[in-house]
Order: C-alpha cells, then structure tokens, then sequence
C-alpha cells in the first residue's frame, strides 16, 4: 500500500473540481471559451474599481508591514536563519514569478503600446515613451505586492506561528477554529484549483513559444505533436526536478536560469544601444515614479476605453490569479528571513531587474524598429507574438546563438514554474505537509502537464485562460482578509498580547511578575502541556523513520531521548526550577528570607543554562524542542565537517 500524507477532502474534492471543469472545456471548447470570456468581461467592467483600489491596498499594507514596527519581526523563530542563501532565494524568486511572462512579452508588449497607445499618438517618440511607462507599471511593485502579500502572510503563520503551510493559516485571525472546517477546506480547494490552472495555461503558452522558436530557427514543425512531444521532454524534466525538492533541483535550475538570463541581456546591451539603453533606464525609472499614483488609481472613469480591460486590469486579474502559486512558493523558500529583508527581496529587488530586462530588449526594440527594421519587429509583434522575441534577435549579432539560448531559457523557466508549481499544489493538498511521498508530488506533475496537453489539442487553453481570470475575483476579497489577519497578528506580537489559542496572554504574563508560579502550578503545567507536547514529537519522529526514542516522565521531570543513525543521543528535559524573586518585587517576605518563584525550565543536552517555557502551551513547547534540535543537528554537522 503506498504511503500517503493528504488532506483527503483537498486532494479529492480539488482533483474532482479540476476533471469537472476539463472535461467541460474539451467537450465544448468554443461555448466554454465564449462562456468564461463573457463572465470575465463582466467581472472587469463590474469590478475594475475594485482590482485598482484591493491592488493599492495591497501594496500600501505590505510597505507599511515592511518599514515599520513589523520589519523587524521574522518569518520563523527569533533565532532563525534563512534555509537559502540570498542570491539563491532571488533566483528563485525571480524564476517563480515571472518566468516565461519575461521572455514572452519583453520584446512583444512594449512594441504593442508602441503601437498602440492608449493616449499618445502610435507610432511617435511619444508613444515609445508611454510605451515604456506603461510596461514598468504593469510589472513594477504592484504585481510583486500581490505575491508578497500571500508570500508574507502564509510564511509568517507556518513559521513563526507554527500552523500548517496552507492558504487557511492566514485567516486564522479573523476566523478563528472555523479555519479547520469546510470553510478551510474550500479556500485550499480554491488555491489548488487556481494554482493548477494558471500554470497550466502559462505552460500551454510557454511550449507554444518554444515550438515557434524551433521552428523560426531550425524549420522543425510548429505542430500539435511537436507541442506534445515538447510537453513530454519538459514536464520530465520538471518531475526529476521536484522530486529532488527545492533545496537542489529547484535551486540549481533557477540559478541556471538567472544566469543564462543575465548573459543573455548582457549580450543585447553590449551589442544594442548601449548608451542609449542606460540614458532609457534612467528616464523610463523617472516617468515611473512621475506616473506612480497616478496610474496606480487610473480607471479612464471620464473617458472610458477599452484599453483598460485589455490591459491593466487583465494584468491585476492574472497576476492575482497567480498569487496562491507564487506566494505559497515564495513562502516555503523564505523562512528566517524578517519581513523587512522579505519585504526588500521580494518588492524591490526582482522589481529592479525587471525594469533592467525590459528597457534592454523593449527599448533595442524600439529603437530597432524606428531605425533599420523599419516597423519589421511591429509586424512580427502583430503577426505571431511567439515568435516576436526570435525576429527581434535576427537583428542583432550571432541570431542564430542567441535564439538558441532563448529557446534554452524558456524551456528552463518551463521547467521551474512546473516543478515550483507542483511543489505548491502538493503542499496545499496535503495540509501544510513539506515532505510527502513521491508519487503525490509525480501526481501534480503529471497532472499540470496533462492538462497543458490537452488543452492545447482541443483548443481549449483561451477558455482556462478566462476561467483563471474569473476566479481573481474571488481570490481579491481573501487576499483582503489574509492582509487583515496579518496586521492584526504582527499588532499583537508586537505588543506581546498572544491572540487567541497562542498561549500566555498580556495579562497572565503580567499576573506571573505579580504572582509568581508556585511548583505545583509548573507540575500542573508539565503534565497537561509539557508530557503530551514531547510525546507528540516522539509519535512524529518515530513516523518519519526515527525510531530510536525513550520518553521519561514523572512528576519532576519529563525527558526525551531521541537517538540518530550516528549512535548520538539528543535529550530534551522538562523540570520545575526555582529562584529567588528579585529584592525589589513587592512580594519579597517580610522576615529578611527571599520568597521563591517558580518556573517550567527547559534544557537540552546537558548544557548549563536553562530556557523558561513558563505559560507555553503544548504547541509552543514541540515548537521548541524542534528548534532546539535543529540546533543541535547544524552543530553536531559543524563539528563533523571540522573534523573531516
């Protein structure tokens, strides 16, 4: 029987939802798709003041998150540091997040405003300006806010406050207990759904892109089987990749990937334009910030247009419609990080690169069709956008190694957002879980690259494309509640007051400075939260395969013994200690003897110094313990290394 770690009403109820709407689109791909377009027109046009406004919102609470009190508060313990080094975790910030989108349109959408703007004349140096102003509007700060917002709120709740890495945690403080029931079950049904069905139809464009590259380069067929067999090759790859996990394959494709990107882009400034390309950079930043708050609140109220649905609010739509993906994956990757250095990293930093890699290819080609391709690239952009990138290359040096290391780029961002994907989907479908057998994490990738297939076969993939569109929708009103729970919980850990369910109150850490625990307050405490918090870290371990464990408990002691395969014990103890209360305390007996407070202490391996854990519920002492002995494994490794 294989072994399974699923929330069973996620994993099936997501799974049935995902082969209902499937089967719905192959079996009627052209009602489907006007369907679901119909409604997301209507979304937009009902709704569009509510995307721009939820979007501003979004981005003011994660500055306001970032650069005050809260910056300092980490995603994980308060001594916890980052699982990733930090040019690692912008790789796969950057790989996650925008991947294909950046190779798809950073030659096609600022040729696109170029000519087509919506207010300046097509065509003009005006319109080329514009046309950059608006690219950097549409993959600035905003779209990175949306992602760190979910990213933020999910690492937070899974880190520091030891819930399950589910989209669920997040709403722990507004709904409370609800958060476990159906109503939990739904938004984690919701996010699987999503999060399958936006990487599908990315990947649906992704290999369409890559098809048009083999076959503009290397006269390949640009065929349906030729997509299939392309989905095949990749979604391979992406399986090894997430079966490895996202310490080694998942890392080492998205540093791969930064690095042929960065050559790539270095290759079109040094053989572009490159002074003008540096003076562009500097003026498209300006009208950027001239324009912030301007474009961020423009709805064209007065002077309706199209243009917007087409354009920005398709973009607030998608890149909301992304957020359960991006965020829970930027969130697995970010622990140990304090949500000013997140803040920093996620907003800033990828925003940063963005606006270089767009005003490198969007200006050169620009430039290159008001100069020698005399409106050729326009054309490409008008006739095939999957090909724009490739006819832009032909203008530059060496356009057939170029093309090639394209092709190789978007393949590679192919494979990371499938196999970050079905990191993801697998997370949610299995409650929080970050290991899980490999036949659940093979499942989702089969599953994303099934459906990228078929879809693509029966013509299917505008319709996905709406459906995902429409349930931004939805998503918007939670990411607004996933933003309240997060600025209730930082208010309340800034100010010590624990919310409901989290342990020692304000008040009752007050009460123990003027009523000091007495020892059979601690006894009381090491038997109803200490005992069982230690065996439920014994009955965990001995499930991932650690058997060797002895649990002590008596009245005065409670001990763990938990042995690894090397034959060295770590030991755990739980025990009422006493002090003196400090001369000062209004508590301090009469008669010249000092009266005594008690506390439960905490000690591990033998060392001198001891923790008090005093008011700490179960959840808070196992929090502990694996704390401690992930300590005491980076050490004991420390001093293996040393010693080799």
């Amino acid at each position: 029987m294989m072994k399974s770690e699923i929330n069973p009403r996620v994993f099936w109820g997501a799974s049935g939802i995902i082969a209902l709407l499937l089967t719905t689109t192959l079996a009627m791909p052209g009602t489907a798709d006007a369907a679901f377009k119909a409604a997301q027109s209507w979304a937009i046009d009902t709704f569009g003041w509510f995307y721009i406004s939820a979007v501003a919102v979004f981005l003011v609470v994660v500055l306001a998150l970032g650069f005050g009190p809260a910056g300092k508060l980490k995603l994980g313990p308060d001594d916890a540091e980052p699982d990733f080094p930090y040019l690692s975790w912008l790789a796969m910030l950057f790989a996650a997040g925008m991947g294909i989108g950046l190779m798809y349109f950073a030659v096609a959408e600022p040729i696109q405003h170029y000519i087509s703007p919506p207010e300046a004349p097509s065509g003009t140096i005006l319109a080329a300006r514009e046309a950059m102003a608006i690219t950097f509007h549409h993959y600035g700060v905003h779209a990175w806010a949306i992602y760190a917002l979910v990213g933020m709120s999910l690492a937070y709740f899974t880190y520091r406050k030891d819930m399950p890495l589910t989209l669920r945690s997040g709403l722990s403080p507004i709904l409370g207990k609800r958060i476990n029931g159906p109503l939990g079950d739904a938004i984690d049904i919701f996010a699987v759904c999503g999060t399958v069905f936006g990487v599908s139809t990315s990947l649906g464009f992704g290999v369409s892109q890559m098809t048009a590259g083999l076959a503009y380069e290397y006269g390949l067929p640009d065929t349906t089987t030729m997509k299939i067999i392309v989905i095949v090759l990749v979604m391979g790859a992406a399986t090894l990749s997430v079966l490895s996990g996202a310490d080694r394959g998942i890392r080492r494709l998205s540093e791969l990937n930064l690095t042929v990107a960065v050559l790539l882009m270095l290759f079109v400034m040094a053989v572009g334009p490159t002074l003008f390309l540096l003076r562009a950079l500097v003026q498209n930043f300006g009208l950027y910030l001239d324009h912030f708050v301007m474009r961020t609140f423009t709805l064209y109220a007065y002077e309706p247009r199209a243009w917007m649905a087409d354009w920005t609010l398709f973009y607030w739509a998608w890149w909301i419609a992304w957020s359960p993906f991006v965020g829970m994956f930027i969130a697995r990757i970010s622990r140990g990080r304090t949500i000013r250095e997140f803040v920093i990293g996620v907003l800033f930093v990828p925003t940063a690169f963005t606006f270089l890699w767009m005003t490198v290819f969007g200006n050169t080609a620009i430039a290159l069709d008001l100069g020698g391709a005399a409106g050729g690239i326009a054309d490409a952009v008008q006739a095939n956008l999957s090909t724009a990138l490739f006819k832009f290359l032909e203008y530059l040096p060496a356009a057939g190694v170029t093309s090639t290391l394209a092709i190789l780029l978007v393949a590679v961002f192919f494979v990371t957002s499938a196999d970050s994907g079905a990191l993801v989907i697998d997370t949610l479908a299995s409650g929080g879980a970050e290991e899980t057998p490999r036949w659940q994490r093979m499942y989702w990738c089969i599953l994303l690259g099934a459906t990228a297939t078929l879809l693509l076969v029966a013509g299917g993939l505008g319709a996905l494309q709406s459906a995902t569109l429409l349930a931004a929708l939805p998503f918007c009103f939670i990411m607004l509640l996933l933003a309240a729970g997060l600025i209730r919980q930082t208010n309340a850990d800034l100010a010590g007051v624990m919310l409901p369910g989290e342990g020692p109150a304000m008040s009752e850490r007050i009460k123990r400075l003027l009523v000091p625990a007495r020892r059979a307050d601690i006894v009381e405490q090491m038997r109803l939260q200490g005992g069982p918090a230690l065996l439920s870290v014994q009955e965990a371990m001995e499930r991932e395969g650690w058997t060797d464990s002895q649990l002590e408990r008596s009245e005065s002691l409670i001990e763990l013994t938990i042995t690894g395969s090397d034959g060295r014990p770590f030991i755990y103890r739980l025990l009422p200690r006493s002090r003196p209360l400090a001369a000062y305390t209004a508590l301090e007996a009469p008669e010249k003897r000092r009266s005594l407070a008690w506390m439960l202490a905490a000690q591990t391996n033998g060392e001198a110094g001891f923790r008090d854990l005093t008011g700490f519920t179960a959840s808070q002492i196992a929090n502990d313990v694996l704390t401690q002995m992930e300590r005491w494994r980076l050490a004991e490794m420390k001093v293996d290394r040393q010693g080799s």
